[in-house]
């Protein structure tokens, strides 16, 4: 199972960027600054971003994930009981889990944006992908939230985990790293 990128560029107006990598199974982190090209490139792994050149070939990849860094995108019940229900998980076994146990009733937009995040990260993480691509993961979480996500990735047996960060000090066990840089990826070895 792997992902391949073949020379893929992507462009607009004054800025341009430009990958080529094999991602097989495991963790991969991609770090990289703000305006680097970190989410163009997810949307690019994920099929959502027409390529100006090259291309993403996928090989054993049957199910995929693509989590925006905002976990607004992901919201589609009215309550967090619905929510858990369109992922098709136990509002039972998510909502303690997510820290929200006495929460079943609440409109998801009226949590914090922490909270949200826990929450949907939750979900994902529920449900097995042999691609989940996660985009700033870490955003909106405090430290121990954080910890809580590196421990829950640093256990995904199977499949291809590429985590697009700019965190600085939490990070799950990887496998892989990979740097964004004036729009080009590098690969940084093992």
């Amino acid at each position: 199972m792997n992902i391949t990128l073949e020379s893929i560029t992507a462009a607009r107006e004054n800025w341009s960027l430009s990958a080529t990598g094999v991602f097989d199974e495991g963790i991969h982190l991609v770090s990289g600054d703000v305006g680097s090209g970190k989410t163009t490139l997810a949307l690019a792994m994920s099929g959502l971003l027409p390529l100006s050149s090259g291309g993403v070939v996928t090989a054993g990849i049957r199910t995929r994930m693509l989590a925006f860094q905002f976990p607004e995108y992901h919201i589609t019940g009215m309550d967090l009981e619905s929510e858990c229900r369109t992922w098709n998980l136990e509002p039972s076994e998510i909502l303690p889990a997510a820290g929200l146990g006495r929460h079943a009733k609440q409109n998801p937009l009226r949590l914090s944006r922490g909270e949200l995040k826990r929450l949907v990260l939750t979900c994902i993480l529920a449900k097995e992908y042999d691609l989940l691509i996660l985009d700033e993961p870490f955003s909106s979480l405090d430290c121990a939230g954080k910890e809580r996500l590196c421990s829950a990735l640093s256990g995904r047996m199977k499949g291809i985990t590429v985590m697009f960060t700019h965190e600085q000090a939490f990070f799950p066990r990887v496998d892989r790293i990979w740097e964004l840089h004036e729009g080009t990826l590098y690969d940084r070895g093992r």
